[in-house]
């Protein structure tokens, strides 16, 4: 009788222990991703790598645990479905905590080597102060036809991703000012890969070429970003008169409010994936210690320059992000898809193209007032 009562207590305790197994475990595994994984890609082995692989592995073995000790509680056939609802929650915790972590804890990158003089450009090195002592690398291609572009990458690299971009615009005559993102390249300061900094660091780029060492006209300045790069220049429209155009490519969005149109599109799927986002946005904040940014439909609302977006003609979320940015401001926004393209491809898939649209937007825009 007393083996009995054992027995039925343990069954009682063990479906609890093991879903706390599984919910810490899962929570490890998304910070051992999120942490180890970019690192041991980027950096190789350092403190960082080594503390996120063990908090990796640490994760799985309590995963296993956790859904080893509820199906082993279940009956019969119960024990498929819920070794499948188990594993499905473990991989939503995973997801919601990994997307953050690494956006937040962004392992160092020094670029691959490559300067503008790589594509034959000359150039100089510039260093722009920012807040709390922290300053950005920058590459400047002075101007030739009084005109400039801040040029700014997407999440996970650098300015010397962008140098393909930077021969095109510097061929027309354009002073090119390719920026390294807080914390990313050169630059100081805590990297942030979903471009949170962005407002501050375009306004530091626009002020440089703003100042007579640059040698540009103050009101012919504009933006040129790729995906986090593009999120940037959008979100900074609301705040910085010195933006008179701007280009996004692969811009979709930093933060769930960003996101509404998901369930528009996907019904059920995209209010759930909009209730992923908002715990990663949550998460995101908590992490970095920064509010979330305005959205990208405020920036173009509240800005007065005109925006052109290029979509990639296989990312459809890219153009539904597009639609719902040009429905804020339709007399503002341009949208040009470009058909077979990947994320922010549009210039390797079709250069005339992508030479033709960008630069002449550029040329009607920031023409010379008469």
């Amino acid at each position: 009788m007393a083996r009995r009562a054992g027995t039925d207590r343990q069954r009682r305790v063990g479906p609890a222990a093991g879903v706390v197994a599984l919910v810490l475990g899962a929570v490890l595994v998304g910070v051992g991703g999120g942490l180890g994984l970019p690192h041991l890609a980027k950096v190789g082995w350092s403190p960082a790598t080594v503390t996120g692989l063990l908090a990796l592995c640490l994760g799985v073995a309590l995963v296993v645990a956790g859904i080893v000790g509820v199906v082993r509680a279940a009956h019969g056939w119960w024990r498929v479905p819920a070794a499948l609802g188990l594993t499905v929650v473990a991989l939503l915790v995973v997801d919601l905590v990994a997307v953050p972590v690494a956006a937040t804890t962004v392992p160092p990158d020094a670029g691959d080597g490559r300067t503008p003089a790589s594509v034959g450009l000359r150039f100089r090195e510039v260093r722009l102060p920012v807040t709390l002592g922290e300053s950005l690398a920058a590459w400047y291609v002075p101007t030739r036809n009084g005109a400039a572009v801040v040029l700014l990458h997407g999440s996970g690299s650098t300015r010397s991703s962008t140098l393909r971009q930077a021969a095109v615009l510097a061929r027309h005559g354009y002073g090119v000012l390719l920026l390294d993102a807080r914390g990313h390249g050169a630059s100081t300061g805590r990297a942030m890969d979903l471009g949170w900094h962005g407002d501050r660091d375009v306004a530091a780029a626009t002020a440089y070429l703003s100042s007579p060492e640059a040698g540009t006209d103050p009101g012919r300045i504009a933006a040129v970003g790729l995906s986090m790069g593009g999120e940037e220049a959008l979100g900074a429209l609301a705040v910085n008169p010195r933006l008179a155009a701007v280009v996004a490519e692969g811009a979709t969005g930093r933060q769930a409010a960003d996101l509404g149109w998901l369930s528009t599109r996907y019904g059920w799927r995209g209010r759930v994936q909009e209730g992923v986002e908002d715990v990663h946005t949550w998460l995101a904040a908590a992490l970095s210690g920064l509010a979330s940014p305005r959205t990208l439909a405020d920036g173009v609302r509240r800005g007065t320059a005109p925006v052109l977006l290029v979509t990639a003609g296989d990312r459809p979320d890219e153009g539904y992000a597009a639609a719902a940015l040009r429905a804020v401001a339709p007399a503002r926004v341009e949208v040009w898809t470009v058909p077979g393209a990947d994320h922010t491809a549009g210039l390797a898939t079709a250069s005339a193209e992508w030479e033709r649209r960008v630069v002449g937007f550029l040329d009607r825009v920031l023409q010379p007032v008469e």
